[in-house]
């Protein structure tokens, strides 16, 4: 029987590919893993010979990656990403915990459903160790594909068509998207709230084609407006609520999110209706190792997701 390629891996040989990934050079790459040009350059070769297919594509200015090889080194930093997780693991358990959780929140769930599910999975399993992330939805399913995160909790988002296959999702619930300002803002104290109102303050908004962005537009396109003209981008829970109390700017959140907020004096729900709603999901890998401290971190979002805080 021929003997598959693969069996002639070694750990090794990852962190040569992904270097060559990265410096897109032979002599920079063998430099940095203690190895020659010579030897290096042998390997990929044979590798490619052994694969039957090229990984790279020489090129003056150096190695680019052919579509072959990138999927390979995808799949090497997925490998590579496990590896590190199993250190920290380990490292864990050495001092006498239950293991680690890597749990990814966008904005949408970060000022409230994440953070409440991180209480109640540390109240169950004390001795487990809790990573709690923010980012985007593109980023942080990215991470999640990758091995390094192991939950992510956002904005309803689209899959990319190469990890549809490996990541699991669900709908956690439904909400409207409220219009947020500083407990004290000149527009609390009027009778009524209209289009006109909110239009004369600068707006934040979260970056374009990111899920939260395009429940908004929709909203505005439904009422025949559009966002204001001077907007600030942001894609940062803590950098909005620092600019909303430091200013008269007006913010878009989730409704939970906004509710949480309320409830720390931070922020107030202007009393103006969006016509649009926004869903949050949550998403894991759908792979053979599950540990017992992911699947419980699964069960406390759930739990945490059916019965929000009024």
């Amino acid at each position: 029987m021929t003997t598959d390629w693969t069996d002639r891996i070694r750990l090794r040989n990852l962190k040569f590919l992904l270097s060559l990934a990265q410096t897109r050079n032979l002599s920079h790459s063998a430099t940095l893993l203690h190895t020659t040009q010579p030897a290096l350059s042998k390997w990929l070769k044979e590798l490619e010979s052994d694969i039957g297919l090229p990984l790279f594509e020489r090129h003056a200015r150096g190695l680019v990656p052919t579509t072959h090889g990138d999927v390979l080194i995808a799949h090497a930093s997925r490998i590579q990403a496990q590896l590190d997780r199993a250190a920290v693991d380990m490292s864990v358990l050495r001092f006498g915990g239950a293991g680690r959780v890597v749990v990814g929140a966008s904005g949408a769930a970060a000022s409230e459903a994440a953070p409440r599910a991180v209480l109640a999975l540390a109240q169950r399993m004390p001795d487990l160790r809790v990573d709690l992330m923010e980012g985007t939805m593109d980023r942080l399913l990215a991470l999640l594909a990758g091995g390094d995160v192991d939950i992510v909790i956002g904005r309803t988002a689209s899959i990319a068509e190469a990890d549809a296959a490996n990541i699991r999702s669900e709908v956690l619930y439904v909400e409207p998207i409220d219009l947020v300002a500083r407990p004290d803002h000149p527009l609390f104290s009027q009778p009524q709230v209209g289009w006109e109102d909110i239009e004369r303050y600068r707006w934040i908004v979260w970056p374009s084609q990111t899920p939260v962005r395009k429940a908004l537009e929709a909203a505005l396109a439904k009422a025949n407006r559009s966002l204001p003209s001077q907007y600030i981008e942001s894609n940062s829970v803590i950098a909005n609520i620092t600019l909303l109390n430091l200013s008269d700017v007006i913010g878009t959140a989730s409704h939970r999110s906004s509710l949480m907020l309320t409830r720390l004096g931070v922020l107030r729900v202007l009393p103006f209706k969006l016509d649009g709603v926004g869903s949050v999901s949550l998403y894991w890998r759908n792979d053979g190792l599950f540990p017992k401290s992911v699947e419980a971190a699964l069960d406390c979002i759930r739990e945490v997701a059916a019965d929000p805080e009024q």
